[in-house]
C-alpha cells in the first residue's frame, strides 16, 4: 500500500515537471519571458520602430505611374551629363538652365522628381514629342527652339530720336560713357516698371524715392544701345569669341536688348559663373515675371534680355 502510494507521488511530481518545462518553452518561443529575464530579440519588439529612409520618398511618390518615377531617375543624370552642341560649343547637361525649364513647362518640383517629369511630359504632348518625362537631347533641342523664336526678331537700328539717354545711376558701371548709355525709349520705360516691380517683391535697397540704393547692384544696366562701330571694336578685341558670343548682327543694335546684372561676373560665360547667376534671387525673378514687363531671354546668357512688347506683330 505504502510502496502504491509513493508510486502515485513520483508520476504527479514527474508530470508537474515537464508541464513547467512545456510552459517555459512556450514562453520563450513567443517573447514573453519573465519580468526579470532580458533578451536581445525582445529589446527591438518593444521599441517603436521607425520607417527606413526611403519609405516616406515612396509613399510620396505612389501616385505617380512607374514611368514616371523611372523618368525621374533618368533626368537626375541627364542634368549634368545629357551631351549636346551649342554652336561650336560642347554642352554637358542642361542643369544651367532649370529655373527657365520650370517656368516653361509651368512647374516650381525639383528636376529629379516625379513632378518635374510629369511636367516635361505633358509639355512633350504639346509639341508631339514621346511623352516620356525625360529630359533628352530632342525635348531639349525643342525648347532652345521655342526660346528663341520668342525673342527680338528686328535688326532696325533705331534712329536718333529712337534713343533715350538713361542715367549713368541705372548703369552698374558708373564709370560708362555717355555713349553707351542710351536705351530705345519704350524699352526703357518698360526696364524702370520691371525694376520698381522687382525691387519691392525682392526687397532690393532703395532710396526714399524708389529708385535702385547707390550700393545696389542687382538689376543695374550692365550693356544697351550699342553701335555697329562699337560691336566690331568689341568682337576685334575678344576674336576668339564666335558669333555665338558676340554676334555679328546683334540685338543690342536695336536698343530693346539690354544686359542687365543678376550676379557673379557681369558677362562672362563660363559655365561656373553661369550656375552662380542662375540661382541667383533677381535672375530666377526676371524668368518668373520679366515677360509681365516684355522682356524674354536669351537662355544662353542670364543677364541678356529682349524687350519684345508684342511678338505677334514684328517690329520693323
Amino acid at each position: 500500500m505504502k510502496k502504491r502510494y509513493l508510486f502515485s507521488l513520483f508520476v504527479v511530481l514527474a508530470f508537474g515537471a515537464v508541464l513547467s518545462i512545456l510552459t517555459l518553452t512556450k514562453l520563450k518561443i513567443y517573447g514573453q519571458s519573465a519580468p526579470n529575464s532580458q533578451f536581445t530579440e525582445n529589446a527591438e519588439a518593444d521599441t517603436p520602430k521607425t520607417p527606413a529612409p526611403n519609405a516616406f520618398i515612396k509613399k510620396t511618390n505612389s501616385s505617380f505611374p512607374a514611368s514616371l518615377a523611372t523618368a525621374a531617375n533618368e533626368n537626375r543624370m541627364l542634368k549634368n551629363s545629357l551631351a549636346w552642341t551649342f554652336g561650336a560649343k560642347q554642352q554637358r547637361g542642361w542643369y544651367l538652365y532649370v529655373p527657365l525649364i520650370q517656368q516653361t513647362v509651368g512647374t516650381e518640383a525639383e528636376a529629379e522628381t516625379p513632378e518635374f517629369a510629369q511636367a516635361i511630359s505633358a509639355w512633350q504632348q504639346k509639341f508631339d514629342l514621346p511623352a516620356s518625362g525625360r529630359l533628352d537631347r530632342e525635348t531639349l533641342m525643342q525648347m532652345v527652339g521655342w526660346w528663341q523664336a520668342r525673342r527680338l526678331k528686328s535688326s532696325r537700328y533705331p534712329s536718333g530720336g529712337d534713343l533715350v539717354a538713361a542715367p549713368i545711376a541705372d548703369f552698374y558701371d558708373p564709370s560708362r560713357a555717355a555713349e553707351l548709355t542710351r536705351v530705345e525709349r519704350e524699352t526703357y520705360e518698360a526696364y524702370r516698371k520691371m525694376v520698381a516691380a522687382a525691387a519691392k517683391e525682392l526687397n532690393l535697397k532703395t532710396t526714399k524715392t524708389g529708385e535702385l540704393a547707390p550700393e545696389e547692384k542687382f538689376l543695374r544696366i550692365v550693356s544697351s544701345f550699342r553701335s555697329r562701330e562699337y560691336q566690331e571694336k568689341l568682337r576685334r578685341a575678344s576674336p576668339h569669341s564666335g558669333s555665338a558670343g558676340l554676334a555679328v548682327n546683334s540685338p543690342h543694335f536695336t536698343g530693346r536688348a539690354l544686359d542687365i546684372y543678376v550676379g557673379g561676373e557681369p558677362t562672362i560665360t563660363k559655365d561656373s559663373n553661369r550656375a552662380l547667376q542662375v540661382e541667383t534671387p533677381a535672375y530666377k525673378w526676371l524668368v518668373k515675371n520679366a515677360e509681365k514687363f516684355g522682356f524674354y531671354p536669351y537662355y544662353y546668357e542670364p543677364w541678356h534680355w529682349e524687350y519684345v512688347p508684342n511678338r505677334a506683330v514684328e517690329i520693323k
